[in-house]
């Protein structure tokens, strides 16, 4: 059998064990995936109206409101999402079944490859839920082409590998899950500062640098481009650049981190 038949078989053995531990343990999953529901219900029916008025030219009402906050809503289900892989991670390390996997006649990366491909089916099942809801209580995307649904899955499942191999670096440093999920929590706390929930320019001037050019905003403003039809500029290259930067560098910390001879 050659080396790359091995890997493929051994990655395909521990997505499905992931995805069973997933389906056996969901209560860390919809606690994560509850937080975004319930802010994309508080910020629509009690802040609505009131937040309406940073959008556009001031007049918008809930319904634009609503079709603003969703993209944003999305991206921050995938960063509570992936706090769950670095739990994981961080329970396989800590309870020795990795320390057995290395005794094992079995591909070394697949233990994170499988990680990061079922945490990776998660988020995007994650935002699906997340977007029905969204549907339910009114968002449209009615004039987005195909080809631009395609390219907005695209985007969310290329977020999703990023901050994905994020939070499997997280996980593997910690030394206990409690840890893994403090670690973890900056993904889900940066679409918070970003342009999730009013536009940059209605930011404090010294905060807007922060809020234009970290990770989020280019993938947020660039998912909206293509749901929505607003103006997407240079967000869509910097969104693509963060997301392969991070894959890279979360990548090599994760695999450095797992190929040093446990202590």
């Amino acid at each position: 059998m050659s080396s790359v038949t091995l890997a493929v078989r051994d990655s395909s053995t521990m997505l499905r064990r992931n995805l069973l531990h997933a389906r056996r343990y969901p209560s860390l999953t919809l606690n994560l995936l509850l937080t975004p529901v319930m802010l994309l219900l508080l910020f629509v029916y009690v802040f609505g109206d009131v937040m309406s008025a940073g959008i556009g030219d001031g007049e918008a009402d809930r319904a634009e409101y609503l079709a603003y906050l969703v993209p944003g809503i999305l991206m921050l289900t995938i960063g509570g999402t992936t706090i769950g892989s670095a739990v994981s991670v961080s329970n396989d390390m800590t309870e020795g079944i990795i320390a057995r996997f290395r005794t094992m006649a079995i591909h070394r990366g697949s233990v994170l490859v499988g990680h990061v491909v079922g945490s990776v089916v998660q988020c995007v099942t994650s935002v699906l839920l997340v977007g029905a809801v969204a549907v339910a209580i009114g968002f449209r995307a009615t004039d987005a082409t195909a080809l631009e649904w395609l390219a907005a899955v695209g985007l969310l499942t290329l977020v999703s590998l990023a901050l994905t191999w994020i939070a499997v670096g997280m996980g593997l440093a910690a030394p206990n899950a409690e840890a893994a999920s403090n670690n973890a929590m900056p993904l889900m706390i940066l679409p918070l500062l970003s342009s999730a929930f009013v536009p940059v320019d209605a930011m404090p001037g010294w905060f807007r640098p922060f809020a234009e050019y970290q990770p989020f905003t280019p993938a947020i403003e660039t998912l909206r481009g293509l749901l929505l039809g607003s103006e997407i500029g240079n967000n869509g290259w910097l969104a693509v650049a963060w997301c392969a930067g991070l894959t890279a560098l979360g990548y090599l910390w994760s695999t450095s981190l797992f190929e040093r001879d446990p202590q």
